[in-house]
């Protein structure tokens, strides 16, 4: 039996379909990477064992440094006891 126009229109129709499905996909995991810093297509690829542990990015790594080096300045000033002086001096002013 001979295929007609209409068994090939539905198989290109089904064809393109699945095609758009895939390309949709991939767009929908690589949004969800992007906005929740997951990583979702690494995992596909074989490139992680867990998508769901979020990767931190160079200058996160580096903000965090510079905030935990502050906050040890900031413990260090508060704890002296010149600044307790300081503190009752100015209360007096």
């Amino acid at each position: 039996m001979k295929p007609t126009l209409e068994d090939n229109l539905m198989d290109m129709l089904m064809f393109f379909t699945l095609f758009a499905l895939m390309i949709l996909a991939s767009l929908g995991l690589s949004w969800l990477d992007h906005k929740y810093n997951v990583r979702l297509t690494d995992w596909l690829n074989g490139k992680t064992d867990n998508p769901f542990k979020p990767r931190r990015s160079i200058s996160q790594v580096g903000h965090m440094e510079g905030l935990r080096e502050r906050i040890e300045i900031l413990e260090k000033i508060v704890t002296e006891p010149a600044y307790e002086l300081n503190k009752k001096i100015n209360a007096l002013k």
